[in-house]
């Protein structure tokens, strides 16, 4: 297939889903009469993304010989000297977003279809995901911020939708609402930064923004002192701290956990939580301008890296364990961006899409099998079931930890030795805090491997702690509460189409990091997608001098201490969940203050609730009362409707009714008339 980089093939790509997306989700539901079932709702979406995907290859092929595209689709509006435009820029790095988000899109297709089987709303879940697609797209091949604030918006409604799937559950609405008020932080700031561009530039296309780097790094912000490529950028990155879940804006990601399984691997693994990675790389040439920005960014991926993954360590649930290692992973990418290893972070996001999808889909396989129960200390010895799920969970955690030759180790290894190669401010700590966070993830990896594939069966029967979850998960108003293996049930591998994606995404969970990581890193494949200062910030300059191919790469790693780090992970999840598995309640005993504050999830929620939640809630108040009740109901309504009423109340006595009263009047406006008359136009008079 071959064919050049034209309007209407680019075109095409995001179109496909979107048509599929508006066929399901119109003629699909009651809002269209319900005119198609099931069956064809789920093809014209697979058929839509999957045109979707084959084009977005061609792409990818077209772009590697050589053949770039930026250009205009249509202009939407202008005003004055500014061009609002709708357009596309193809390059190395575009179209590897691209084909990595149809991929994992089309396997969540084809998964769903086993995962949501008979559940009500079936049509509206393919609709949702293939507008999402749709929503991705648009972002990752924008040319501008204006169609990337598009994406990024879109992105967000739709995850609102798909989170709050289930809207007959109260913790499902609770979860979709934060999602959307807590991304609306980071959207201010995300648009203040497009605002303060766009006022300095007079454009906001990136070319044109880009052109002005020089011009723009010696400017300051009007009436301060301050650097303006530092507020612009730090702007842009609270944008990204949002949407990719970034320390303290991470805490609506576990709770959209709520959402049926699809979107979590949709959502988590290659689109919204790493469309901020994919904008602070495509806007390297402004970020390479101020290092003050770069340490801010290595400073927060680093938190948002060791802490997040001490909270996956206590979680339960099994969907909320994957989900903090969603947020840890992310911390590891914002790291590679703030040591401007930009490169690295994009291939971390691509190897991760990958294992993390895996993950997630691997991890619906289990709550399919378990009749929709969740949590890990209801199960237990499933390797005997569900020998595939189980192959595909141990080949996601393997590339996770970073596995000598796995895709996540090369990815994962490459960032760490940036941040060692780095002397941005704040790289000791990150250096520290990746460290650790090697031997933290390996634990909560295999800590969910052993509890759910190995050990005693723990389903199948009653105990006190089975009723409390149950009995938790029915005051959250979970509809799914009820559901799991009755005594004496037992489990079963999932259908083939749930398992055949999780084996496809298993190929290059493991492969695709040997093949690639040479061009991405260390050739010229990203071109100028990318830019990074080398005189400045040399940390791509040396891991190419100090990288001699994967598989040198992967047999230093037996001398370094990462892998010791993650070998001391893997036991320590051994001794306490299969050969001890006393030792961990006896240490969380010994550690309960430490414990209850990562139960607590360090009260991050509760902060988030007083601060947002309720101070939203009092803005809101004070705008109702003293806005719209005194201001514009009490006084430009209701104020010019008492004036006038005030007014009639005393023009009304004119109106008497009787006749000698309108002839005195007449008489009395006679005489004011002619005595006028007569001061105007008879000068002896006056």
């Amino acid at each position: 297939m071959q064919l050049t980089l034209n309007i209407p093939v680019l075109c095409a790509i995001p179109l496909a889903p979107l048509v599929g997306s508006i066929i399901a989700g119109f003629f699909g539901t009651k809002l269209g009469g319900n005119r198609i079932g099931h069956g064809a709702s789920q093809f014209v979406t697979i058929l839509g993304v999957t045109i979707a995907f084959v084009l977005s290859c061609n792409v990818l092929v077209q772009v590697m010989d050589g053949f770039y595209f930026n250009g205009t689709v249509y202009r939407w509006m202008q005003l004055g000297e500014l061009n609002l435009d709708i357009g596309f820029l193809i390059d190395p790095l575009t179209a590897t977003m691209m084909c990595v988000v149809t991929f994992v899109s089309l396997m969540v297709h084809i998964y769903t279809i086993g995962y949501m089987h008979g559940e009500e709303g079936y049509n509206r879940f393919f609709s949702y995901i293939s507008l999402f697609t749709f929503a991705m797209l648009m972002l990752v091949m924008s040319n501008n911020l204006l169609q990337l604030f598009f994406g990024w918006e879109a992105v967000g409604v739709v995850s609102y939708l798909l989170i709050g799937f289930y809207f007959e559950r109260q913790s499902a609405v609770f979860a979709n609402m934060k999602a959307f008020l807590v991304n609306r932080v980071g959207d201010f700031g995300f648009i203040l930064g497009i605002g303060i561009l766009l006022a300095s530039t007079g454009s906001m296309q990136y070319d044109v923004i880009f052109s002005q780097n020089s011009v723009l790094a010696a400017q300051t912000l009007p009436g301060t002192n301050w650097n303006l490529m530092t507020v612009a950028c730090i702007c842009l990155f609270i944008g990204a701290m949002g949407k990719s879940a970034q320390f303290p804006l991470h805490v609506w990601l576990p709770d959209s956990m709520e959402g049926p399984t699809p979107i979590s691997a949709l959502i988590h693994a290659a689109t919204m939580v790493t469309s901020g990675i994919f904008m602070v790389s495509r806007m390297s040439p402004l970020f390479e301008l101020s290092d003050a920005t770069l340490s801010f960014i290595l400073v927060i991926g680093s938190i948002t890296a060791l802490f997040m993954g001490f909270l996956g360590i206590v979680q339960n649930d099994i969907k909320r364990v994957v989900a903090y290692s969603t947020l840890s992973q992310l911390g590891y990418m914002t790291v590679a961006l703030g040591v401007s290893a930009y490169p690295v972070a994009i291939f971390h996001l691509m190897t991760h899409a990958f294992f993390k999808a895996l993950l997630f889909l691997a991890s619906g396989s289990v709550i399919l099998s378990m009749h929709h129960e969740q949590d890990m200390r209801k199960m237990g010895g499933l390797w005997k079931y569900m020998p595939i799920t189980c192959l595909m969970m141990l080949l996601g955690n393997l590339s996770l930890v970073g596995t000598p030759f796995f895709s996540g180790f090369y990815s994962k290894d490459s960032i760490i030795e940036a941040i060692a190669a780095s002397h941005i401010p704040g790289s000791v700590f990150a250096y520290f805090a990746v460290m650790a966070s090697v031997f933290v993830t390996a634990l909560y990896s295999f800590r969910l491997y052993f509890y759910v594939f190995h050990g005693k069966a723990r389903w199948g029967h009653d105990d006190a702690r089975a009723h409390d979850h149950h009995h938790e998960h029915a005051e959250q108003g979970d509809d799914h509460a009820h559901h799991r293996l009755a005594p004496g049930q037992k489990p079963h591998e999932s259908p083939f189409v749930v398992t055949l994606p999780l084996i496809l995404l298993a190929i290059p969970s493991v492969i695709i990091g040997f093949y690639t990581i040479s061009p991405l890193l260390f050739g010229t494949y990203f071109g100028d997608s990318i830019f990074i200062d080398l005189a400045r910030h040399p940390v791509m300059q040396e891991l190419e001098d100090e990288c001699h191919g994967p598989v040198a790469m992967a047999m230093h790693a037996f001398t370094s201490p990462v892998l010791l780090l993650v070998v001391l992970g893997v036991l320590t999840a051994a001794i306490g969940y299969l050969w001890a598995p006393k030792l961990p309640g006896k240490v969380a005993q010994a550690f309960a203050p430490i414990k209850k504050l990562f139960d607590n999830k360090y009260y991050l929620d509760e902060i988030n609730q007083a601060v947002f939640a309720k101070g939203l809630i009092w803005i809101g108040s004070f705008l109702w009362h003293r806005g719209d009740q005194k201001v514009i109901d009490g006084f430009f309504v209701n104020g010019s409707a008492h004036t006038v009423g005030r007014f009639a109340g005393v023009i009304r006595h004119l109106q008497s009714g009787y006749l000698y009263h309108y002839a005195f009047a007449m008489i009395v406006g006679l005489a004011v008339l002619l005595a006028w008359v007569l001061y105007a136009y008879l000068p002896f008079v006056r």
